[in-house]
């Protein structure tokens, strides 16, 4: 039986034309399927064209609308492949990750480095490839192709800004490799059992404090008065700089029963966080239950707290427990 696949386009670098100002998204999605003729002979390609932004300009309210309509298809379809910009990709497969889980049917995010219809584009073996892995009878649950990778959603992020090998698979082994046209799998095969679920609503009351050297108290007066999830990106395996506590202690102590919620990540991309390993984390972990990112990627992180706070809004208790429950591979060495 020949598969369908549903192709959605929200713009992005693959859907470009040059203009006097610079690129930006101007090709439909029957445009670009235009590109990629050869994939009629594997599949039926039908096309949705949900926007056309740069992804620099993407927000949860797309990722809502993306959702919306992979629940409506979702029966319609064999397998769903998205187009997307690079700048924010790996926050949007981390995102779809979360808001639909379980899925027996893949869910292919891919774009481009360059636009489809220039010659040294790497458009068209991209798209390609991911059209191919969304036909496969052992594809499933969310994943980001890119440059003959295919990573699992929550794992990826962008390491290039420019080249064609921009995506890599942090703190995890790539799922598997397309390489002319074959698939080779590195992890067995689990089908999922449970019935898919989707989730449609992300909370947008969060923010980030990247420390730096000179990074002030005050801040954290006004970060916890505001939103009501605060992820601090630390220094190496993470901790609080001395010329913070004070202000930390004041701030947690007075926002601790209201709902407000403290996740510890680090800036360092690999290996992860581990808070217990140094003075300036260990004691302010333990009288807090600090939550931690451990091995996750900073994208998962941000986006696995915006969707644990609109599913359990106001409940510490819910967002400690779900925290480190094992998403699409998203955490692998939390001690909780």
């Amino acid at each position: 039986m020949v598969k369908k696949i549903l192709l959605i386009s929200t713009g992005g670098t693959i859907a470009s034309i040059q203009t006097k100002d610079g690129l930006r998204p101007g090709l439909t999605a029957e445009e670009l399927l235009g590109y990629v003729p050869e994939v009629k002979a594997v599949c039926s390609v039908d096309i949705l064209q949900l926007c056309n932004i740069d992804s620099t300009n993407m927000t949860p309210a797309v990722w809502t609308d993306i959702v919306s309509s992979l629940r409506r298809e979702y029966d319609h379809y064999d397998g769903f492949v998205i187009t997307h910009g690079t700048d924010t990709m790996a926050y949007t497969s981390a995102a779809l990750s979360y808001m639909v889980q379980n899925s027996r049917k893949p869910i292919v995010i891919t774009g481009s480095q360059r636009p489809i219809n220039i010659d040294d584009t790497d458009a068209r073996t991209n798209l390609r490839d991911s059209i191919l892995y969304a036909c496969d009878d052992y594809s499933e649950d969310v994943v980001l192709v890119f440059d003959g990778n295919v990573i699992a959603g929550t794992r990826a992020k962008k390491m290039m800004s420019r080249s064609s090998n921009a995506f890599y698979s942090v703190n995890f082994p790539v799922l598997a490799k397309i390489m002319d046209g074959r698939i080779i799998r590195y992890l067995p095969y689990q089908p999922y059992t449970k019935p898919v679920i989707f989730q449609e609503q992300m909370s947008d009351s969060i923010c980030v404090m990247k420390l730096i050297p000179c990074s002030r108290p005050e801040m954290l007066g006004y970060l916890f008065e505001n939103y009501d999830c605060i992820v601090i990106e630390s220094f190496g395996v993470g901790g609080i700089p001395d010329r913070l506590m004070n202000e930390f202690y004041t701030e947690m102590k007075r926002w601790a029963d209201k709902g407000k919620f403290i996740v510890i990540a680090t800036q360092v991309v690999n290996e992860g966080s581990n808070m217990e390993i140094y003075q300036v984390g260990h004691k302010v972990k333990k009288d807090f239950r600090l939550i931690e990112a451990y091995d996750m990627t900073f994208e998962a992180t941000v986006t696995k707290a915006m969707w644990l706070m609109a599913r359990y809004p106001g409940s510490s208790h819910q967002f400690r427990s779900h925290f480190y429950e094992t998403i699409n591979h998203d955490v692998l060495c939390a001690e909780e």
